[in-house]
């Protein structure tokens, strides 16, 4: 499938088939799709955590409610200590860089055929020490992966048409 197919099909799926792994070789690939990414400087803060055992998934749910039956769950934060500070000072590139890497994965995994969630419906400084993350790290989101249930279908995407978001200067 090209990238507009899989940008189009890609949807985030609420209800997972606890008991179906993700292949191994899926996830390599997801992974590998999230250390390719692009960074600010080519830093390469990201720091990325799979949650498959029960112990670690037990943890997730402690923190949200939104793993909806994901076997697996991957953790996306930074180091801190490790960015590029923008013009200014008042901003880095910690959590775009985490949300380009974040971003990468989620739409690997649609390319795999694996179906994601992206989740943020959690505190960050909990879900942080929940998790056991260095003190020098940022938690930014979660991403729930699986293969779909069945319970749920995915919706149709209602997109706004280019005109009413696209302006040119």
């Amino acid at each position: 499938m090209d990238f507009t197919g899989i940008i189009g099909k890609r949807y985030s799926c609420r209800a997972f088939d606890a008991s179906r792994p993700v292949r191994k070789e899926a996830l390599e690939s997801i992974l590998e799709a999230g250390r390719l990414a692009p960074t600010a400087k080519n830093l390469q803060e990201q720091r990325i955590y799979v949650i498959e055992s029960d112990g670690g998934l037990k943890k997730v749910d402690s923190i949200t409610p939104c793993r909806y039956g994901a076997p697996a769950v991957i953790a996306v934060a930074y180091d801190r200590n490790n960015v590029f500070v923008y013009p200014g000072g008042k901003r880095d590139s910690g959590t775009e860089d985490a949300s380009i890497v974040a971003t990468h994965m989620m739409l690997a995994a649609a390319d795999q055929g694996v179906d994601s969630c992206w989740v943020n419906f959690f505190d960050p400084e909990k879900a942080a020490e929940a998790l056991g993350l260095p003190e020098n790290e940022k938690l930014v989101m979660l991403l729930d992966l699986g293969y779909a249930s069945g319970e749920h279908e995915p919706g149709q995407k209602k997109r706004k048409a280019l005109e009413e978001i696209v302006s040119y200067c």
